[in-house]
């Protein structure tokens, strides 16, 4: 029996997300006392999946474009090839749209979103309630999936020297045709950010984002926005944070105008810290935040620069 880690390695270099799944899928491998595989597909160079801590690594090439359904196919194939007992994922796009159905395929027992590892009972924390409260999950099946929630544990990195093999299977037809592809431009990307600083309608207007934007450069974060801020379009769409946008679990987020709807909060309050700067002070978002500034956002984001600055000098 084995554990086989799925992971993305397209791009320049290795999400943080992947490296999570690796960490993830190490440790349960060293407590079974067996080995790690990790399924990947497109072109990544050999001697960068190679470099990667796991015993063998299983390429599909020439597959960058690889739709769901296709990803299904292999990751199940290799499953079986290799009598894999934990299929991991990252709770990402991607493992949200493969990890059922590969766990359909197989009559395998999953874990969407988990945030622990399993425990000595075999028990496996996730979120439930958009993050309000945590269930311990127990999967009884032989076979098992679990896909792990961004940001949940900290990436331990190794140098390995895996074996790569191409993925010789018929993967099937496409299904989607992929006919361009737009990236969302430099910086950090928010799954993978530690810090995010947030814009809302309290900031009153585009042209008053300098100096979220210069606090976010200090603090060495991503920036994001709320959804009506996006809608409006004073921010691109791949900023916008919350329950319809991207799912964020920073270290620190740092909230500046944005009164704190349900659906914001859905998508943010993984969040290890939380802080909140509005002139409201009845604002929704001051109940869930760790620390809360009641000021306006022209007015304190100045200081909070100031600070950030002094602070990035004693380093």
């Amino acid at each position: 029996m084995s554990v086989i880690v799925f992971a993305d390695t397209r791009g320049n270099k290795v999400p943080k997300n992947t490296l999570e799944t690796l960490t993830y899928g190490r440790k349960l491998a060293a407590k079974g006392n067996t080995s790690l595989t990790l399924v990947t597909f497109g072109d990544a160079p050999p001697e960068r999946l190679a470099a990667l801590d796991a015993n063998k690594v299983i390429v599909a090439r020439n597959a960058s474009d690889a739709d769901s359904q296709q990803l299904t196919r292999l990751v199940a194939d290799v499953a079986g090839k290799e009598g894999a007992q934990w299929i991991i994922f990252s709770h990402d796009d991607t493992g949200k749209a493969v990890a059922p159905r590969v766990a359909a395929r197989l009559k395998a027992g999953e874990v969407a979103g988990a945030i622990t590892l399993p425990n000595d009972q075999g028990l496996i924390k996730r979120n439930v309630f958009s993050g309000k409260a945590q269930a311990w999950v127990e999967v009884k099946t032989a076979v098992k999936v679990v896909s792990l929630l961004p940001n949940s544990i900290p990436v331990e990195t190794a140098s390995g020297s895996a074996t790569v093999e191409e993925y010789n299977g018929d993967l099937g037809p496409a299904k989607v045709v992929v006919k361009s592809t737009h990236h969302a431009g430099e910086g950090i990307p928010l799954p993978e950010a530690e810090v995010v600083v947030s814009g809302g309608r309290g900031m009153k207007g585009p042209e008053n984002w300098g100096p979220l934007e210069e606090l976010a450069k200090e603090l060495h974060a991503a920036t994001a926005c709320s959804r009506p801020v996006a809608d409006m379009g004073w921010r691109p769409h791949h900023e916008h944070v919350g329950q319809t946008g991207v799912a964020i679990r920073p270290n620190l987020y740092i909230a500046i105008g944005i009164s704190g709807a349900i659906q914001h909060l859905a998508g943010v309050n993984g969040s290890k810290v939380i802080v909140v700067i509005n002139n409201d002070p009845e604002a929704p978002f001051f109940k869930a935040a760790d620390y809360g500034i009641i000021g306006d956002a022209q007015q304190v984001l100045p200081k909070l620069i100031e600070a950030a600055k002094k602070l990035n000098a004693e380093r």
